[in-house]
Parts: C-alpha cells; structure tokens; sequence
C-alpha cells in the first residue's frame, strides 16, 4: 500500500524558514512553514501587500488562477502567490497535510529549482503527527482529459501511483517514463531532488519578456541544441521526466487532500494536472471522502486533541 505511515493527520513541528528568489521575478522572498491545527490544509498568507494588507490563500483548485509557465493561486482581492508546485509537492511528498505559510512576495522561492530544499528544512525540525485522522479522496472510476496528443487520466488504485510519460523532439530529452507507488520514502529517494528545465532559446525569450528573471544554472537545467549547459549535468538520466512528476504531484495536491488512485499523464504539464483536478470534481461519481481507519495504540490514546507528537525526529545527518 502506498499511503503514509500513519493514518492520522500531519503538520510540521516548528517554524521552517527559507529566504530566495522568485524565478520570474528575481526579486528577493521570504518564506515560512508554520505548524498548523488538523484540517486546516495548507494556506498561504500573503504578507507586504499594499496598504499592509494579509491575505489567506488557501493551496486548492479553487485558487488556481493561471497555469502557463506554473502554477498560480490567487484571490478576488489581487493578491496572488506563483510557482508554488515544488512548494506543495514538497510538502504532499512527505505526507504533511496543514501547514500556514507566510510569505512576503508574489512568488514562492526557487532555491535548486527542486523541493530538495523544502523537504531538508522540514527535516531539520520533523513532522509532527495530530490527533485527528486523514480524509483522502478515493477514485472510484476513470476520468479523462485531453489536449491535442496529451492526456491525463486518474484511475482507481489503493494508495497514489504516478505514471507519468514525456516526449520531446529535443534528442537531449526524447521519450521518457517513470512509474512508481508514491510514498514518502520514494519521494525523497526519486523525485524530490529533480530539477526545473528548459532550453536556452526559451530561457533569452522569456527574459525578452519580462520573465525568468530570476533564472540560472544554480535553480534550472538548461539545454543548448546539443548538450545540457549546467556544468555538472543531470542528477539522473531522466532528471526530466522526474521533474514533471514533481510539478504533477504538487498540481494533484490542490484537490486538498491526499488522492488513492493511480495518475497517468502522456506530455502533461501545469494546465492539464490543474484541469485534471477540476473534471475530477466536477464528476461526483468518480470519487468520494475516505476517512482513515485508525487502529488505536496505547501511544495515541493518551494524546489530548490538537497536541502535536513526532512523527519522526529532524534528519541532520
């Protein structure tokens, strides 16, 4: 089985903080992952905006606001947070289910241009496991979205498996596939550290633009015509392919809670994991609320509600 290690709801046991740059802004942010009480989810809150405003935004689909070059969550009011995938997937990755986090610019740090630097902070400080249980999202039949040669679909399955296929005429990524049962563990090993990528005539098009200002070899994999420019390579042949499997887990995770079921994408990207989400629910037959079954240790009787134990203590090997 694919799910978490315990049934109950998660959040971190302390405040983690990251400072970076947004990768299109290239602005300087600064970001911190806050404990929060069970059923809360994950919410960003906005600080530094005009008139001292804060504003909450909570991390679902209903949020989604664009999905181009990544993924954007917004509100009414304008204020808005970018690129949080590796953010969410980071967080998903490790099965941590409520968390606030506070963040003073329009976009989620870059830092490698992975979630490896997310999932090393919340390291250092643990996950902490709450009294109340997980609620996932069960897939109950096949649903299906197309765009052009690419597709999603979400099947049913115990626990979540990633399928995920690309296929690029560049011969320095050409067709590759990665298959695999998503659980913390594989996540860390397998996914968490693969970079964000692009191709150099891209990169000089979209600084044109006004973006990617915050681009470089330290937070992305760039490609020229015939070989990979970062000077240290790839951290996996199919670094690639891993990526996208990133993107996809942190996209899946604004359905807002964890999903059983098996996703599988062919040339996916932002806008069709976001528009895979959002046949999903518009659908009520194809899925349901799944409470986890908790089998009752003499360690969780005792726990007063809302009190925070260690899942796992900080990794700071």
């Amino acid at each position: 089985m694919a799910r978490h290690s315990t049934g109950f709801q998660t959040t971190v046991r302390d405040r983690v903080t990251l400072d970076g740059i947004g990768v299109h802004s290239g602005k300087p942010v600064s970001m911190s992952i806050l404990p929060a009480d069970a059923d809360t989810g994950v919410v960003f809150l906005r600080t530094n905006l005009p008139g001292s405003r804060d504003v909450e935004i909570p991390a679902n689909v209903r949020s989604v606001s664009a999905t181009e070059l990544c993924t954007v969550l917004g509100d009414m009011s304008g204020a808005f947070v970018a690129t949080v995938e590796h953010l969410v997937a980071g967080l998903s990755g490790l099965g941590i289910d409520n968390v606030l986090i506070e963040i003073d610019g329009a976009e989620v740090p870059i830092m490698d241009g992975s979630a490896h630097d997310f999932v090393d902070a919340i390291d250092q400080v643990g996950i902490a496991t709450l009294r109340t249980p997980r609620r996932y999202i069960k897939i109950l039949k096949p649903i299906r979205v197309e765009s052009g040669a690419a597709f999603g679909e979400l099947r049913p399955y115990d626990g979540l498996r990633m399928e995920v296929e690309i296929d690029y005429p560049s011969a320095l990524i050409g067709r590759q596939r990665f298959a695999a049962d998503m659980t913390p563990a594989v996540f860390r090993r397998d996914v968490a550290r693969a970079r964000t990528f692009g191709f150099l005539s891209d990169v000089e098009r979209l600084w044109a633009a006004g973006y990617a200002l915050g681009s470089s070899l330290e937070n992305s994999v760039v490609l020229a015509e015939d070989r990979i420019v970062n000077p240290e390579g790839l951290r996996w042949t199919d670094e690639f392919v891993r990526h996208k499997v990133l993107d996809a887990i942190g996209d899946l995770a604004l359905a807002g809670a964890p999903i059983l079921g098996c996703y599988r994408s062919y040339r996916g990207g932002h806008k069709l994991n976001s528009a895979m989400v959002a046949a999903l629910f518009a659908d009520p037959e194809a899925w349901t609320y799944e409470t986890a079954t908790i089998t009752r240790e003499s360690g969780h009787a005792d726990l007063s509600a809302g009190v925070p134990v260690p899942a796992f203590g900080p990794d700071v090997s």
